[in-house]
C-alpha cells in the first residue's frame, strides 16, 4: 500500500481537559495536528470527494471530541481522537498530535504536546 499523507495542521479549539479542576471548569486552547496515511491516488485520479476522506467532516469530528468531552490527560484525548477517526473513516493509519500551549506547569513556556501513531489493525 502506498503511504501518502493528508495533513490537517494546527486545528485550534477551546477544550476542558486537564488534571486540575480549574482546567476542566475554565478550559483553555488546544491545538491538534493530524496526519492520515494511506493511498490517496484514487482521489488524485478521479478528482472526486467520494474517493477520499472528507476533511471538513474529519475536522467536525475532532472539534466535537475536543470541545464536547473532558479528559484529564492529553494522552487520553489523543487516543480517543485516533480511535474515533480510524473507526469512522476506515483510516488505515494516522498520527495525532495534541498541544496544550498554555500548560499550567511553571517553567514550561511553550506548552506540552503528545504525539501518537495508531493503525486500524491495533484498534
Amino acid at each position: 500500500m502506498k503511504k501518502d499523507v493528508i495533513r490537517l495542521r494546527n486545528m485550534v479549539f477551546h477544550g476542558y481537559h486537564g488534571v486540575w479542576d480549574a482546567e476542566q471548569q475554565i478550559g483553555q486552547r488546544f491545538q491538534v495536528d493530524l496526519e492520515i496515511y494511506g493511498d490517496i491516488s484514487p482521489a488524485g485520479q478521479s478528482d472526486l470527494l467520494k474517493d477520499t476522506i472528507d476533511l471538513y467532516e474529519v475536522h467536525q469530528v475532532v472539534e466535537s471530541i475536543v470541545t464536547g468531552q473532558k479528559f484529564k490527560l492529553i494522552e487520553a484525548l489523543a487516543e480517543h481522537i485516533a480511535t474515533t477517526l480510524i473507526e469512522r473513516f476506515s483510516v488505515p493509519e494516522l498520527m495525532v498530535r495534541v498541544r496544550k500551549p498554555n500548560s499550567p506547569i511553571r517553567g514550561i513556556s511553550e506548552g506540552i504536546e503528545v504525539e501518537i501513531v495508531r493503525s486500524a489493525e491495533h484498534v
